[in-house]
C-alpha cells in the first residue's frame, strides 16, 4: 500500500472522528438545554450524546447524502415510457377515487 493511500485514510478516519465529535457536542448541547428542563431527564456526556447518534441512526436511517432522490418521480419510473407512466398515474388515480375527468395536480 503505497503512502499516498494511507495519508489518505488516515485524513478520512480523522475527518470521521471530528465530524463524531461535533454532532455529538451539538447533540449534547441541544440535550442538556432543553431535556432537562422541559422532561426531567438528567444531562448527558460527550459519548452518551454520541451513542444517541448511533441509535438514530440505526432507528430511523438518515445520514446518507446522494443516496436516492426522496423528492420527485419515484425510482421505478424513471425507465417507464409516457404511456406507461400514464397508465400507473391512472391506477392510483383509480384507487385514490380521484375521477378521470379531473385535471391531473401540477407537478412540483
Amino acid at each position: 500500500m503505497s503512502k499516498r493511500f494511507r495519508l489518505a485514510g488516515l485524513r478520512f478516519a480523522a475527518f470521521g472522528v471530528a465530524a463524531a465529535v461535533v454532532f455529538g457536542l451539538a447533540t449534547m448541547g441541544l440535550w442538556n438545554a432543553l431535556m432537562p428542563a422541559t422532561f426531567g431527564l438528567p444531562p448527558i456526556g460527550i459519548w452518551q450524546a454520541i451513542g444517541l447518534l448511533i441509535l438514530s441512526r440505526l432507528l430511523f436511517g438518515g445520514f446518507g447524502v446522494g443516496r436516492h432522490r426522496r423528492w420527485g418521480r419515484p425510482r421505478f419510473m424513471h425507465s417507464m415510457t409516457q404511456e406507461e407512466r400514464e397508465r400507473v398515474r391512472e391506477g392510483i388515480r383509480r384507487r385514490c377515487g380521484i375521477p378521470f375527468d379531473s385535471p391531473a395536480p401540477p407537478r412540483v
